[in-house]
């Protein structure tokens, strides 16, 4: 079973473990050991040649050419052990032991020879040693269209397929990474990751690329390139965790297209609903032919504590490292309040970068709203700031619909409801006071699960008379493998790596169902991809944990605009929550 996913990807370059020996001169001799041999005892002369040639890519990006690495490598390892001994100076090896290392969620221990119909290719990128395996079968990238709107010609770092930003090694791993024991994030939970699909064979099609200030963006021209490629390549399902535009016919939307491509050769498509709810009308990916997953949450929360000077205690959900400093009690200000004077109180109520004064804020625990600018740029302007911890409230559209996030300081978000209560406590009091606790991990939340406020509703607005979206999986505080080349909050400030971080949206509930797809695919071989999602469909839960009708952002009974035909099936439920 091969799983295709986009935009993805790749995990995080290879661990380089290096050894050395001293030698007379400058350079000494290095092992840099990559790992295991993906191929088995039978493996080909050709193939023994492609290993030693990348090994000499991967050198020759460190050392100027491959010319230079021929001169340098003094064995390499090609029949089981994967690597090279080396004649190295000490700053090239200390750069090539800042490489990323690969995700233990594609490793392919136990797995035999990549599956005889499979035609795509591990495409290889600008000096980044990209390889697959027996479990990552393939990885391709495609910047064109990209390349032609921006105008300009491109930085060679993306011409990789390697991901950069996190978003492409998380879907993967959801769908169809391996069983991985013992995987956390600052060790706040501990437990076995898995994808939908733990067996499968994967691999990764780039699409989307980076612009400033926004999520980034994926064009029509690059999609259908890659979704043709993957089709001949002979992907089995297609996991695609991008929210086209809403509200375009089917046929001038690239998505549509290309998805009704694969499905015409029995490949089934599973795409994100979009985050723009709660408003209504809000989806993308409405075409008949595609399975739309919108987003609910799970019966686990990273939960931590507010405890305010009149001894009230309010629970939030937090993926901070730890509590504000010796749990001790603070001086408590609304961020309205923290400003500086050519700065508007609305701004800095928002926690916008630059706008809160240290000479306000420093010491405190600052009290922000959520709303515009993210989450994690509202706790890293109170860090500037010299607070010692954050409290994020909800605005009322949110209601109480919470995220875990990877705060670079003690923080804790909080619904509407509970945000209120703070604000009066403000308002009432001369000296207001708070804490906020460690976060621990809690099971068994009831209700659960609810709709995601940020998960896209329907009706759709090209075809109403079809249901969308078809069905609802989970999406909030999902824990999958990370990239090492950006930080757990992407910002530039956050000098933490994490090998698997918790991500929020559609794009997390997707791989969700997609792996589950590729079970069915592999139980049922032949059924067509509308069979698929008959059964997926027919089988969805329309009540929660406590036997009650699935709610809207946890207040208000939800319609099938919101969930579609339900939330799907228990067993991938518990599966993201192990």
């Amino acid at each position: 079973m091969a799983l295709s996913f986009l935009p993805s990807l790749l995990l995080s370059l290879v661990v380089f473990f290096l050894l050395h020996t001293t030698t007379n001169g400058a350079k000494k001799s290095y092992v840099v050991y990559m790992g295991a041999q993906s191929h088995l005892f039978d493996a080909s002369l050709q193939e023994l040649d492609t290993v030693t040639n990348s090994h000499l890519d991967l050198l020759g990006s460190f050392v100027g050419s491959t010319v230079k690495a021929k001169d340098a490598i003094i064995y390499s390892y090609t029949r089981h052990i994967n690597g090279f001994a080396a004649m190295l100076d000490e700053k090239e090896a200390a750069e090539i032991a800042s490489a990323w290392p690969e995700s233990r969620s594609f490793q392919d221990t136990g797995l035999g020879p990549v599956p005889a119909k499979w035609r795509g290719i591990c495409q290889p990128g600008h000096e980044d040693g990209v390889r697959c395996n027996r479990k990552l079968i393939g990885a391709r990238y495609f910047n064109k269209g990209y390349a032609a709107d921006l105008g300009t010609p491109l930085n060679k770092s993306l011409n990789s397929a390697r991901d950069l930003d996190g978003h492409g090694s998380h879907t993967l791993s959801t769908a169809g990474g391996n069983f991985v024991p013992h995987t956390s994030i600052l060790n706040i939970t501990n437990g076995t990751a898995s994808g939908g699909s733990p067996r499968a064979r994967v691999a990764a099609y780039k699409v989307c690329w980076p612009v400033p200030n926004t999520d980034g963006v994926c064009y029509d021209a690059d999609i259908m390139a890659a979704v043709d490629a993957a089709i001949s390549d002979g992907v089995d399902v297609l996991s695609m965790s991008i929210a086209g535009a809403g509200g375009i016919e089917f046929f001038r939307d690239g998505i549509s297209i290309s998805s009704f491509h694969a499905v015409k050769n029995n490949i089934a498509v599973v795409c994100s609903a979009g985050n723009d709810g709660p408003t209504p009308e809000t989806l993308s990916n409405v075409s008949p032919w595609i399975l739309t997953v919108g987003a609910s949450t799970t019966d686990r929360n990273f939960a931590n504590y507010v405890s305010l000077g009149d001894k009230k205690q309010i629970e939030g959900i937090s993926l901070s490292a730890s509590g504000v400093p010796g749990g001790k009690f603070y001086p408590l200000i609304s961020a309205a309040n923290g400003n500086y004077a050519n700065t508007s109180t609305t701004s800095a109520l928002l926690c916008f970068a630059g706008s809160l004064d240290p000479k306000k804020v420093k010491g405190k625990v600052v009290l922000c709203l959520r709303g515009e600018n993210a989450r994690v740029e509202k706790g890293s302007e109170c860090l500037r700031a010299g607070a010692v911890g954050m409290i994020l409230a909800n605005n009322v559209t949110d209601g109480n619909d919470l995220s875990a996030d990877p705060h670079v300081l003690p923080a804790s978000h909080i619904n509407y409801t509970d945000g209120q209560i703070i604000f009066a406590y403000l308002n009432r009091t001369k000296n207001p006071t708070a804490s906020v606790t460690d976060v621990k991990t809690l099971l068994g939340v009831k209700p659960a699960p609810f709709m995601a406020a940020f998960s896209s509703r329907g009706p759709s607005t090209i075809e109403p008379t079809i249901l969308k979206p078809d069905i609802t999986a989970p999406g909030v505080s999902i824990l999958a493998a990370y990239t090492e080349a950006a930080s757990p909050t992407g910002l530039d400030n956050d000098k933490r790596r994490f090998p698997y971080s918790v991500l929020s949206g559609t794009s997390m509930s997707c791989p969700h169902v997609a792996g589950i797809v590729g079970l069915l695919k592999t139980r049922y071989p032949h059924w067509s991809p509308s069979a698929i999602k008959s059964a997926i469909m027919t089988t969805a839960k329309t009540q929660d944990n406590t036997r009650k009708s699935i709610l809207d952002s946890s207040t208000v009974e939800a319609t099938p605009f919101a969930y579609g035909s339900g939330i799907f099936g228990w067993a991938i439920w518990s599966l993201s929550i192990s």
